[in-house]
């Protein structure tokens, strides 16, 4: 763990040269200082220097010490601690969703429902800081994430193809694709992980035809082999694979592997996260253009939108002798000028931000450009399911790579994948199980 005390060094300097006893006691005693716990990334680190530098200068009687905690298991144990014991920076950052539920934030975290700024956040992240009784905890620290498809614009081009809003054309650009020579689809089970993507970035789709599929499935109420729009991403992935629409190397190749065939054009669509954009741009400057994005389409074009992966979030410690100090930082880092402005200059842009006026610059890839307009209207966003429910199996990445290998068939996968969730849920301790 690495603390940062920070400083107006120069400030100082310049009032010591124009006499100590300039500075009265009552000047003193009007400094706050505020403790912020931040993440250890290296792009949240300078974005939080940089954040805190000019919350400063705009609000000369508090300063903010900055703390970098660890990452993983060990941040989700040092937050759980600091907070049970009281021990809490005054703000603090971390995950939004199931995380965010698990740190009791009723009794650990300041209500903000009634803040001016909430009106300015996307409702998309709201319900992924919401407490049990609907007040609202949290704001953005960073940018989020589209599941979705990443795709050559550039093949689409030259086949004369349109991005499809179902399922169905989907599948009818792959058959061109294929008469083309080229891959319709790349997967990447070399890195396992990648495997997920037809589930994980289908959940808009569940959402839209179950609304509370979340909520139950939590309760042990809705199972996927039970829940027709749950089994579809099962399903899609099937499709693919009987439609002969894969990469031949499928079963070796890995991420890196992927990004490369997309960049190329050597295959058209990547079921990926947004943030691979990122890696594009340091491989492949050159053909990032040609990469573009879509939402994994569903059944209806009526429905079309794409599964969002938030941000962290910043809290207010219940245990901040500091709060109106606190609260102007929370408002400073939910504006254009404290929560946008300072990514933009520093950071890759490869998502969104949630806060309404943050926006992107001209020069972004064009997947980012193409994820933030799924923002731009209602409805056209769902967090992904990891941010509404506590429960995710942890064998799925391997009942996918079966599935999207022609081993086993989705009904097999919802099933066996049931009872990985069931297993998982009760060492959670969850009600309903």
């Amino acid at each position: 763990m690495q603390k940062t005390n920070r400083r107006h060094a120069i400030a100082g300097f310049a009032a010591g040269l124009m006499g100590f006893t300039a500075l009265s006691g009552a000047a003193f005693a009007q400094q706050t200082t505020l403790s912020l716990f931040a993440p250890n990334d290296q792009a949240a680190v300078a974005y939080t220097e940089a954040m805190v530098t000019a919350f400063e200068a705009a609000n000369p009687d508090i300063n903010v010490e900055i703390e970098v905690g660890p990452g993983g298991t060990e941040r989700d144990n040092m937050v759980k601690s600091r907070l049970a014991t009281g021990t809490m920076n005054d703000v603090f950052v971390y995950n939004a969703g199931s995380l965010f539920q698990a740190i009791n934030p009723l009794q650990t975290t300041v209500d903000l429902t009634n803040e001016p700024y909430m009106s300015t956040i996307l409702g998309s992240f709201k319900q992924t800081v919401a407490a049990s009784d609907g007040t609202l905890r949290g704001v953005p620290y960073g940018q989020a994430m589209g599941g979705g498809i990443l795709y050559n614009k550039k093949v689409y081009e030259e086949l004369g193809l349109s991005v499809p809003m179902t399922w169905a054309e989907f599948m009818a650009n792959n058959a061109k694709i294929k008469d083309a020579g080229k891959a319709p689809v790349i997967q990447t089970f070399g890195d396992t992980w990648t495997s997920q993507l037809f589930i994980l970035a289908d959940f808009f789709n569940v959402q839209a035809k179950n609304p509370q599929f979340a909520e139950m499935y939590t309760r042990g109420e809705a199972k996927y082999a039970d829940t027709p729009a749950a089994m579809g991403g099962f399903q899609k992935q099937a499709d693919i694979f009987n439609a002969g629409d894969l990469n031949e190397d499928f079963g070796a190749a890995t991420l890196n592997d992927g990004l490369r065939m997309l960049a190329m054009g050597e295959g058209a669509h990547y079921p990926m996260l947004t943030f691979a954009v990122g890696t594009i741009a340091q491989d492949y400057p050159d053909q990032l253009k040609d990469v573009g994005f879509f939402a994994l389409p569903g059944d209806d074009a009526a429905v079309n939108g794409t599964t969002v992966w938030m941000p962290t979030a910043l809290y207010i410690s219940a245990s901040s002798p500091n709060l109106e100090a606190a609260k102007k930082l929370v408002a400073f880092v939910a504006s254009k000028e404290g929560g946008c402005d300072p990514w933009v200059k520093l950071n890759a842009i490869t998502g969104p931000f949630l806060i309404q006026g943050c926006e992107l610059p001209a020069d972004v890839p064009p997947a980012v450009t193409d994820l933030q307009t799924y923002f731009t209207a209602d409805g056209r966003t769902a967090p992904a399911l990891e941010f509404l429910s506590p429960v995710k199996g942890p064998s799925l990445e391997n009942i996918t790579v079966e599935v999207g290998s022609g081993i086993r068939t989705p009904k097999d996968a919802a099933a066996l994948y049931d009872e990985d969730v069931r297993k998982q849920a009760q060492q959670l301790g969850l009600p309903g199980w």
